[in-house]
């Protein structure tokens, strides 16, 4: 029997400014990714997402980026490490204290962006992110993209972690995600997608930009909110698990 989480980044909403269908998607994921308010987010937006989430069973984690509004997390920062690691500490608190609230445990933690790509390969980042982690909660789970030094410093720290895969992005050769200044990181067509989604999480195979076979784990499939199509697709993945004996469960 196969398995996989299905997570979608959301709250990333901000004062006036809407952004994402979280109250749609909220009813077909498993999990959610959380903004904290450094790259999106606020706490009217926190609450809600949370409210939603405990309404369905769904699990919360947070999802911290760099202090970049302007930017919604996405530009490289050049941080200290103890600047990292208190700042994604602060995140995590800060979300943290509205699970807390509804009577609910903040299950993991999802960097964003630029700072969750910046996992891929930098040791010090990603150390001050499981740092902050360790000293807050060692039961929280860290969701790592699918290869990232990330997972290998968690690990090696007690921490447990979950292989994060995504459903409309294109893979690198050394299965970073292909920037999304270059054409092709974006995949736009949903059975193209979908099929790519089965196929990760059944052969733990997936086809890199440049047509090479890479082996890559799944334990959490993201799926983004934000798109103009993501509702459709995200109800178009359920029904294909199906079909495929693919169970949606929480970690």
């Amino acid at each position: 029997m196969y398995s996989i989480d299905l997570n979608s980044d959301m709250g990333e909403s901000f004062g006036d400014y809407k952004l994402g269908g979280d109250e749609e998607i909220i009813k077909y994921v498993t999990t959610a990714n959380v903004a904290c308010g450094w790259h999106a987010g606020d706490p009217m937006v926190m609450d809600k997402v949370v409210r939603m989430a405990k309404e369905r069973n769904v699990m919360v984690g947070a999802h911290p980026g760099y202090p970049d509004l302007m930017g919604f997390g996405r530009r490289k920062m050049v941080l200290s490490h103890d600047e990292v690691k208190n700042y994604v500490r602060y995140q995590i608190g800060a979300l943290a204290a509205f699970t807390q609230s509804y009577g609910m445990k903040l299950q993991h933690v999802a960097p964003h962006g630029a700072m969750g790509n910046a996992c891929q390969y930098d040791e010090d980042i990603s150390t001050a992110i499981c740092e902050a982690i360790c000293e807050y909660d060692k039961d929280l789970i860290v969701y790592y993209c699918a290869g990232a030094v990330l997972g290998k410093i968690a690990e090696s720290k007690g921490l447990r972690i979950a292989s994060e895969i995504f459903a409309d992005r294109a893979y690198m050769d050394d299965l970073s995600l292909v920037p999304r200044k270059m054409e092709g990181s974006m995949i736009t067509d949903e059975e193209i997608a979908i099929q790519r989604c089965v196929r990760m999480i059944k052969e733990g195979k997936v086809t890199s930009i440049n047509g090479k076979e890479l082996d890559i784990k799944g334990d959490t499939l993201c799926v983004h909110g934000d798109g103009p199509k993501a509702l459709a697709f995200v109800q178009r993945i359920r029904e294909k698990f199906t079909e495929e004996g693919i169970e949606i469960k929480h970690l």
